[in-house]
């Protein structure tokens, strides 16, 4: 009562100042804002939303300003029908000719290098003959590029598209069927390797109906068998080709062509390759570097693979759009990340998955104090380490990001809130139409009102990210995989209006009043137990903080006569270090009862995809069953992990054992 009798005498000073104000205002805006304002408290509705505009204004004008810039930048690219070749010929002026493209192990490749060597690519494909003496590769046909980390590799698909071919970004990890089935996905007319690579192609080459076979550079572990099918050594033949810009092939593109595949992660099933354009590319990459603020002399980080979004198109698209110099490594290494940033003088540096917890798991080194990283940018960084890498590695500004390599929700955290994973101001619906809907906890079908359309999720209740598709616009664009059924998949149709369709992300988030996404789970990882929701990814940020920040993946398993999902734990210990007490105790503390692992499972290295995200489809499928499993197997009994026996396993499934 107090509270309301309070606030009762607040709203009607409120009232009389605003009065005033209106009365005795100069200007006719004035009068129109004094009017709202009092409309709004008199009826003592909303009146929190003033709180909110005053609590985000500043934020929602520097988004606003920054978004009108990605946006005038893509029109005015597409208005000259502008590809990714042809804005990276702009950007190499003959002011920058001279400046560092890219730092690699030590020796720096200039802009001149770069156009130089994808000229050379360009060229030499598009001279090409068949017998008949028509071009061996036409325009929009596919190459298949499975290479490491390296400058060329980004020279390759850039010459590439310079002549109209696309490139598929192969993970160079993947071997036998993955590997086959991501080369025949894309439909690929030739394939592109390196040395070190070759091996692995040979295993699946007899697969591959015969196309043709390219390598960059020569290992004495080269297989023997690829030169009966005629394979070409890159390094021999470009040497032999013109330099020249192939400028009558370029201007022949256009910015709504494919520019080239990139795989999903394949966490499950088939890794798919995903459409990528010229606009969408374009998108992406200086999308980030406006958001982010990454200036024209800023050195970038970019350890992460050349094959995934992040490190082949946000990293490496700083050099072919932005200007800048972008420091590669053939692979992550979390011992050497802040010794490399000190060595190349970097100033923004890149993350992903769980590379910010692999950085806090290194012992101090002087470098993480030497450095002068001001801006670190990507997805995966857990709020539960958020405040600690920040801290002790004195890094200014973290750019959170989210997004799929295919889909149309990108936003993105810029002003540091923790865990946030970007945010769209609650009025700017219409601009930037991303939103969360309700849908079916155990089918994931959206849920429908009266009208047949979805619901809107309100601030605090989880649900599913989609974003209504409109291919005129390169935001809000979707343009699939190659496979058509998977494409269709993923879109949900009549969303907020009749007719209309949306990317599904499969991502469960949750938005606060102040318009923040916060990511909560994957649709799948997230398991029902005792009635209540448990959202993996929470527990898995719990279970690693407990057990020292080692790799921990949690899913949920069936358990037989019993409704919903267990829990169960993987966890990584190299070297045997694991304190079963200590996490015992920690999850007891820290967890609820229902969201506390009741199965653990401890192994020496756990299953990751290349842009280290951890995988469960594998480890979920092994169950809990101690004689098939050879790792050791635990069960949560009485408040403590002890060994899951055969003879508990069986009691168990008879029911004697009641979990």
């Amino acid at each position: 009562m107090y509270q309301r009798s309070a606030w009762s005498v607040v709203r009607m000073f409120l009232l009389l100042f605003i009065a005033m104000w209106y009365l005795f205002g100069s200007s006719i805006a004035v009068q129109v804002f004094a009017l709202a304002a009092a409309t709004f408290i008199a009826t003592g509705r909303r009146y929190r939303w003033f709180y909110i505009l005053y609590k985000t204004l500043p934020r929602d004008i520097q988004a606003a300003y920054n978004f009108c810039r990605v946006n005038l930048q893509l029109r005015d690219w597409n208005k000259r029908n502008m590809t990714v070749a042809r804005v990276f010929c702009e950007e190499v002026s003959p002011k920058r000719m001279a400046k560092v493209a890219f730092h690699f192990e030590g020796r720096a490749w200039t802009y001149s290098q770069v156009e130089a060597f994808s000229n050379r690519v360009a060229n030499y494909f598009t001279g090409l003959k068949s017998a008949d003496g028509t071009r061996k590769f036409k325009r929009g046909d596919t190459v298949a590029l499975v290479m490491e980390n390296c400058p060329e590799y980004v020279c390759i698909w850039l010459g590439l598209s310079k002549v109209g071919l696309v490139t598929a970004l192969v993970n160079n990890n993947l071997r036998r069927q993955p590997l086959s089935h991501s080369v025949k996905a894309a439909e690929c007319k030739a394939l592109i390797c390196g040395a070190s690579i070759a091996g692995a192609v040979a295993e699946v080459y007899d697969s591959l109906e015969g196309i043709p076979l390219f390598q960059l550079g020569k290992s004495s572990e080269s297989p023997e068998c690829l030169s009966s099918h005629g394979i070409i050594f890159l390094d021999d033949v470009l040497s032999q080709v013109s330099s020249e810009q192939p400028t009558d092939q370029i201007m022949q593109a256009g910015p709504r062509d494919k520019l080239m595949y990139i795989y999903t992660s394949g966490t499950t099933g088939l890794p798919k390759a995903a459409v990528i354009t010229h606009l969408r590319f374009m998108f992406m990459a200086i999308g980030i570097h406006i958001m982010i603020g990454i200036k024209e002399d800023d050195v970038v980080y970019d350890p992460l693979p050349l094959y995934h979004t992040a490190g082949g198109i946000i990293g490496a698209g700083q050099v072919i759009l932005g200007g800048n110099t972008v420091a590669l490594r053939k692979k992550f290494s979390a011992s050497n990340f802040w010794k490399d940033c000190v060595i190349y003088k970097c100033t923004v540096a890149q993350y992903i998955g769980e590379i910010c917890r692999y950085l806090l798991s290194v012992p101090e080194k002087p470098e993480e104090h030497e450095h002068t990283v001001r801006t670190m940018f990507g997805n995966g960084l857990r709020p539960q380490i958020w405040i600690k890498f920040v801290e002790r590695f004195r890094i200014k500004q973290i750019g959170e990001l989210y997004g799929a390599t295919e889909g149309n929700s990108n936003i993105i955290n810029i002003d540091g809130t923790i865990g946030a994973v970007g945010f769209v101001p609650r009025y700017a619906r219409k601009v930037y139409p991303m939103a969360l809907i309700r849908v079916d906890e155990e089918t994931g079908e959206p849920i429908r009102g009266k009208d047949g359309l979805c619901i809107r999720c309100e601030p605090g209740e989880p649900g599913i990210s989609v974003a209504k598709i409109n291919n005129k616009n390169a935001i809000n664009s979707f343009h699939g995989y190659a496979d058509k059924k998977a494409s269709e998949k993923k879109i949900i149709h009549d969303v907020f209006t009749k007719g209309d369709s949306a990317f599904n992300s499969g991502d469960i988030l949750v938005m606060d009043e102040f318009g923040y996404f916060y990511f909560k789970d994957r649709t799948g990882d997230t398991f029902r137990w005792k009635g209540e929701n448990v959202a993996t990814s929470e527990v898995e940020a719990v279970i690693s903080n407990i057990v020292g920040l080692k790799d921990a993946v949690v899913y949920g398993v069936e358990v037989p006569d019993t409704e919903g999902r267990a829990g169960m734990a993987a966890i990584m210990d190299e070297d045997g270090t694991l304190d079963r007490e200590k996490l015992a105790e920690g999850v007891k503390k820290s967890l609820p009862g229902y969201a506390r692992p009741l199965f653990l499972r401890v192994l020496r290295e756990l299953p990751m995809t290349g842009t280290y995200k951890l995988k469960k489809k594998d480890l979920q499928i092994d169950g809990y069953n101690p004689r098939l499993v050879k790792d050791k197997l635990f069960i949560y009994s009485k408040e403590q992990f002890v060994p899951l026996t055969e003879q508990i396993y069986d009691d168990i499934l008879s029911g004697k054992v009641k979990l």
